[in-house]
């Protein structure tokens, strides 16, 4: 039987771990470990099949495990350091990528697929190289992404294909499959996302801005907006199709409550908004209409909030300097 090593840091990792399991012996999991009662999913698959998890996730981690376990492959599912040729030439490298390679190479695929509102995401296993994303493709499928799909839903299709295709795909590749090459003059790139990102534009359209909180739904930390100077995150929300027509128009004014439903409409660039559950900055969930309480009260940062609070804190210094 051969012998492989995951390296599994996301949410992509327990259905590699369970596809290589069924067919190859698998050396560890390099993935930061959890303790006891707060070990992960991944973690706690991996203690069944009676797999070491190596917690030391970094590229001498990763080095110092292949020299160890000299694996016949090392499959990379979610990994945040870019692998040089130091590690390269220790093993053959296959990566899982959740993109259509070659386009969309680089970082948050299914996230930038969904708020550049593409028809279609996708999972391509493939050679891994010292050029990003570029080596030969193993395998590869599209699925289709509709209309509501958030982030987590895509998630679910693209790893139940990988748990089915992975590791057939990898005993293909050490039994002499090549793959097929990549052609680069069809490369596209996503750039990694911070959470800064996540802020809501409410002067976009109303599709974008929906795509946007589904692209950035669980696991995600959540598309979010201030009221003042308060951030809120926005969990739950959707398009009002057949709204009125606001002619007088301010970008994230609330236009109405429903204390009943919990609701709130906000205007958009070119409609409304209906959201429905938010978080505020301690975490805490609540339906819309608790948090957001008025419909004088425009979403967003705001010059003028700024500029108030901007005069408080002068206001503030200036009473501490006259009382030294």
């Amino acid at each position: 039987m051969k012998t492989v090593l995951l390296v599994g840091q996301g949410i992509t990792a327990l259905a590699a771990l369970e596809s290589l399991a069924e067919r190859f012996h698998v050396a560890g999991v390099i993935r930061s470990a959890g303790v006891a009662e707060n070990a992960d999913e991944v973690q706690r698959r991996a203690e069944e099949f009676k797999i070491p998890v190596l917690s030391d996730v970094s590229l001498e981690g990763l080095r110092r495990a292949i020299s160890e376990q000299q694996p016949d492959c090392v499959v990379v599912s979610s990994y945040d350091r870019i692998l040089g040729p130091q590690v390269l030439d220790q093993s053959r490298f296959v990566n899982v990528h959740y993109s259509p390679l070659p386009e969309y190479r680089g970082r948050a695929n299914v996230n930038w697929a969904i708020i550049n509102g593409e028809p279609e995401a996708a999972i391509t296993v493939h050679v891994l190289t010292g050029e990003l994303d570029a080596g030969n493709i193993l395998f590869q499928k599209s699925v289709k992404i509709g209309s509501r799909d958030t982030v987590g839903d895509l998630y679910k299709v693209l790893n139940d294909i990988q748990r089915d295709v992975l590791g057939e795909t990898i005993e293909r590749y050490l039994a002499g499959y090549a793959g097929v090459p990549q052609d680069p003059s069809a490369a596209t790139y996503g750039c990694t996302r911070i959470p800064a990102d996540g802020e809501i534009d409410w002067s976009a359209p109303t599709e974008r801005i929906y795509a946007l909180i589904r692209a950035l739904s669980a696991p995600y930390p959540s598309a979010h907006t201030y009221i003042g100077l308060h951030r809120i995150s926005i969990l739950r929300a959707e398009p009002v199709p057949d709204g009125p027509r606001y002619v007088g128009r301010v970008p994230g004014r609330v236009v109405a409550r429903r204390p009943g439903s919990g609701s709130v409409d906000v205007l958009t660039a070119d409609g409304i908004l209906r959201i429905y559950q938010v978080a505020t900055e301690d975490s805490e969930v609540r339906p819309a209409s608790a948090v957001i309480r008025s419909t004088k009260q425009t979403l967003g940062l705001r010059t003028a909030d700024l500029l108030e609070r901007i005069g408080e804190l002068s206001r503030q210094v200036e009473l501490l300097t006259r009382g030294d």
